[in-house]
């Protein structure tokens, strides 16, 4: 059995992968202001309702859109955890680099102290 640190670890690998596509990102920002139904975001673009029915399956198969059905629409919203995982991820990362480069600096500075 798979531990939860790698079914972790694929959430969020398939989130980095829907939202590494332009248009899949501007259907998030655009649900996040408003939640708005497949025909209503396929009329942004220049693209079939079916087109863009797929990118809101990437989406919803990542866990970060979910939709609901009201009347004859299906209404796409945000998963705002989804949100704060993948922030939390790239806060991380960041962390990390900013970590990384704060000690090549050092070791530059000690460098340059050695030197004179």
């Amino acid at each position: 059995m798979r531990g939860m640190e790698a079914l972790l670890d694929d959430q969020v690998e398939a989130m980095c992968q829907a939202l590494a596509d332009r248009t899949r990102r501007d259907i998030v920002r655009r649900v996040m202001v408003e939640e708005l139904s497949v025909s209503e975001l396929a009329a942004s673009y220049e693209m079939s309702i079916a087109g863009v029915q797929k990118h809101v399956a990437v989406l919803e198969r990542a866990g970060i859109v979910s939709k609901q059905r009201v009347g004859r629409a299906q209404i796409a919203h945000v998963e705002m955890a989804a949100i704060r995982t993948v922030r939390s991820l790239l806060g991380e990362l960041e962390d990390l680099w900013r970590a990384r480069v704060a000690r090549i600096d050092d070791l530059l500075a000690d460098e340059e102290a050695a030197e004179r």
